[in-house]
């Protein structure tokens, strides 16, 4: 008996419709003639779903008693028993009641695979596993109820139910998928635009993940070597040379052309690790595909063509783009060069983009021969080997009896010059091959104990020996220097690539950067120092370590970078080959000092602006705004001193109101623009302390016309810290700014509740509303949306509220209120991430 098949329907968000096509697919199965039955499924009260279980089979669900309450659960002995080809269990993730067969649903399905049953399921994105954290940061909600990974990797088939989420927000609040009195707090928290967006998209990069393990499973099941182009995935061939860059960016642009185009920039190196290719340039190319939103990767392969394509018909690519070669005119005569190989040798399933570049045609260059440094202590034990070396064994083998013949003894004298190749280079080589050929002459080549041959054989094979000892010492000193060199240019190229890839993308600062500089080098200080002239005294920008120098002159390396900046070190001399590295972090040193001033620079100047902008809107608002006020109160009063008026007491009451409206209005106003200056100046200190909300809302609604605010904060809410006095003052004009533009006889929904380790204070309105791209621009200074008349206020409330909210530690975003409006949200950190009390101590089952 074979195992089941699994297929799932993956869910974006809950409400998408997962058990819906769950049951819709049963339905065509039925009508197949295939034997289904409904294993376990769960429609919410949602009739639409309700109605599809009418005509499918449904085993009788087995009932579990748990802490005083009745539970029902999938009946797993019943689906076995029963033996259907297809069996519908829904809620994939669901944890069962202590007392079932298994402790998760996931488990009771694998059962039912292993039995030989066909499973059909579901389960949200948000269960699984591996997601549980990311899920968390985005919605504030910890899933209890998960499930492996690897237990959806194994599907069969895995089917993604999507669903836009303006599209799903107003499913529910259709009332398509939660009950009515859950709608308003399911919108405001969970159902967030924010949270269904970054949901669905988790979905679709999963999904998409799993899509190309299929693919590559099937292409190697099969032996297809050809590309299938399923999308774009264009492969840069890189050489380490200037021209990489302008190839990158070509290939991102072609990238973009296609819907879900990936770049790969692959760079060849030889087996021998000999390359003229610069490290540096390198690391720089690889933070720019990477910045571009492709992937580098790193190759060895002595057929740089072969190893190319092999690349990238092993990632599936759809493109190569290679650059026009560097070689000059007379080098083709030595063969075609690696983009006729690779375009000749691509075949019809790989396109090939030969771009051109200013470094076309103008040669290579050959790569700086660069000395190998051995050591003291190697070379002298080199010279022992080379020259003691030969000496002992022509006395070993004089007084020992035996003839080995003279080719045996050639053999020994060519390993005591290999060995001495290989401690001390090739001097102490070549000096113990000739002292071995003298040796050999006069110790065993007949006459002995003269330096005359007598047999022209022995001459040849003294020669012969003298010319192969100086190869092979030559060939193995060469080696040693290579591979000394390749060690140490994999060592600067990670060095550079530090230096490319985090001060490039400012993730560096000056101080970090100057550590590195330290440890890279291990020195006991850095110092970054600058003057203004060539008479001014040096002064410190920055340093780490202990004791750095004052002066260039007083340390033990300087590096100067222009004319009046230097990179000082303390601790050792360097040599001079590893100046090369320590002049690319100094002129990062100095890239990061001008960065770090004209970040500065450029924040004094926002400021300025900032503050000149301010000053402008003062300004008109004080020639209009608030001269409205002082207007009516001035008409007022002289109407009132007028002797040629006789005022009625209704009279004189209307126009003392008037002078008190104004005078209030007038109050507000000049409270607004104090509490701005206070915010720009930067003199804003909160004194934060525990409250609760239902000490502080209620005040701040005393501003507001009787019955035009309705209030809900439950008593249940966890305390928030916060500056009671700024909240309020917060609270009070985010409500008389909803009430505002609230239509008449409508009320303004003040409400809160509690999300994680927040709280959340909502006012909802039932005005116009804000367009997407303006509910930033509400909280600027000044800013008043739509038609509001002048004199109604300055536009300061919003952005006198997002102050002090923001000084609280606190944030408001602005959202459309379903059905039409605009809600306001303040989120507040809760006392010690305090969670209000669950309602009963019952298992967990979340509604998808």
């Amino acid at each position: 008996m074979g195992r089941g098949k699994l297929r799932i329907y993956l869910g974006a968000a809950p409400g998408v419709g997962k058990t819906y096509a769950m049951l819709s697919e049963g339905h065509r199965r039925v009508e197949r003639g295939t034997d289904c039955v409904v294993a376990f499924v769960e429609h919410h009260d949602r009739p639409r779903t309700e109605v599809m279980l009418h005509g499918l089979q449904q085993v009788p669900r087995r009932t579990l008693p748990y802490r005083g309450a009745t539970f029902t659960e999938m009946d797993v002995d019943a689906v076995l028993a029963r033996k259907p080809a297809v069996a519908l269990v829904d809620e994939l993730a669901h944890t069962n009641v202590p007392g079932s067969r298994n402790g998760k649903r996931w488990q009771d399905v694998e059962e039912l695979l292993a039995a030989g049953v066909d499973v059909i399921s579901t389960v949200n994105i948000q269960h699984l596993e591996s997601l549980g954290d990311v899920v968390e940061s985005i919605t504030g909600v910890r899933q209890q109820e998960t499930v492996p990974d690897e237990v959806v990797r194994r599907a069969d088939q895995i089917e993604l139910v999507d669903m836009s989420p303006q599209a799903l927000r107003r499913r529910m609040a259709h009332g398509n998928i939660y009950k009515p009195d859950r709608i308003d707090a399911s919108l405001a928290n969970y159902f967030r635009p924010g949270n269904l967006t970054a949901l669905r998209e988790l979905a679709l990069l999963w999904t998409a993940d799993r899509v190309d393990e299929y693919l590559q499973q099937y292409r190697g099941e099969h032996n297809i070597r050809s590309t299938w182009q399923a999308r774009e995935r264009i492969v840069v061939g890189l050489t380490g040379g200037p021209e990489g860059r302008t190839l990158i960016r070509r290939a991102a642009r072609l990238a973009e052309k296609g819907a879900g185009g990936e770049v790969l920039a692959v760079y060849i190196a030889r087996s021998d690790g000999l390359t003229a290719a610069s490290p540096k340039e390198l690391a720089l190319q690889r933070t720019l595909v990477e910045d571009l939103g492709g992937t580098f990767h790193h190759v060895i392969s002595d057929d740089i063509p072969s190893g190319l394509l092999e690349f990238a018909r092993g990632v599936n690519a759809t493109q190569i783009v290679l650059g026009s070669s560097r070689r000059k005119s007379w080098q083709y005569m030595l063969g075609p060069g690696v983009g006729q190989t690779v375009a000749r040798e691509s075949g019809p399933d790989l396109d090939v983009h030969i771009v051109t570049h200013e470094e076309a045609a103008k040669g290579r260059g050959l790569p700086v021969a660069r000395g190998a440094r051995l050591g003291r202590s190697r070379i002298i034990w080199g010279w022992i080997v080379g020259i003691a070396g030969p000496g002992l064994l022509a006395l070993l083998l004089t007084h020992v009896d035996a003839d080995l013949g003279l080719a045996n003894d050639m053999l020994l004298f060519l390993a005591l010059t290999v060995a001495s190749a290989l401690l001390g280079g090739l001097m102490p080589a070549l000096a113990s091959a000739a002292f071995g050929s003298l040796l050999l002459n006069w110790f065993f080549t007949s006459p002995i104990h003269q330096l005359t041959i007598a047999d022209p054989k022995n001459i040849v094979a003294i020669a012969v020996f003298f010319g192969v000892a100086v190869a092979v010492a030559s060939v193995v000193d060469l080696a040693a220097r290579r591979t000394h060199q390749a060690a140490r240019l994999r060592a600067e190229a990670e060095t550079l690539s530090f230096l490319a890839g985090g001060v490039l993308r400012g993730e560096t600062s000056l101080d970090s950067l100057l550590d590195r500089v330290r440890e890279t080098f291990a020195m006991e200080s850095v110092a970054l120092l600058e003057r203004q002239s060539d008479v001014e005294p040096w002064t410190c920008a920055a340093s780490v370590g202990a004791h750095p120098v004052a002066r260039p002159e007083d340390a033990d390396v300087d590096m100067p970078v222009g004319e009046h900046l230097a990179l000082a070190l303390t601790g050792r001399v360097l040599p001079a080959e590893d100046r090369r590295v320590l002049g690319a972090f100094a002129a990062q040193a100095a890239v990061v000092l001008d960065r770090q001033r004209l970040v500065g620079e450029a924040e004094e100047a926002r400021k300025l602006a900032e503050g000149n902008k301010i000053r402008t809107s003062l300004l008109a608002a004080v020639s209009h705004d608030l001269r409205t006020p002082l207007a009516g109160i001035k008409a007022a009063v002289s109407s009132l001193r007028s002797d040629d008026v006789e005022w009625s007491e209704e009279d004189r009451a209307e126009l003392l109101e008037g002078i008190e409206d104004g005078a209030d209005r007038l109050d507000h106003l000049v409270g607004n623009l104090l509490d701005m200056s206070r915010l720009q100046t930067g003199t804003v200190t909160p004194l934060i302390r525990a409250i609760d909300l239902d000490e502080v809302v209620p005040m701040a609604l005393g501003g507001v016309p009787d019955g035009s605010a309705e209030l809900d904060i439950p008593e249940t809410l966890p305390m928030v810290d916060v500056d009671k006095g700024l909240l309020e003052r917060a609270v009070a004009n985010i409500v008389e700014n909803a009430v505002k533009y609230s239509p008449p006889a409508v009320p303004v929904a003040v409400s809160a509740s509690a999300l994680g380790d927040r709280v959340e204070l909502r006012v909802v309105d039932r005005g116009p509303g804000v367009p997407d791209e303006s509910k930033d621009g509400i909280f600027e200074p000044f800013q008043r949306f739509g038609d509001a008349p002048r004199g109604s206020g300055v536009g300061l409330g919003l952005a006198v509220a997002r102050g002090f909210v923001e000084a609280m530690g606190g944030t408001i975003t602005a959202e459309d209120t379903p059905g039409g409006g605009l809600t306001m949200t303040l989120t507040l950190r809760a006392v010690n991430g305090k969670r209000p009390p669950p309602p009963a101590d019952v298992p967990a089952r979340v509604i998808s």
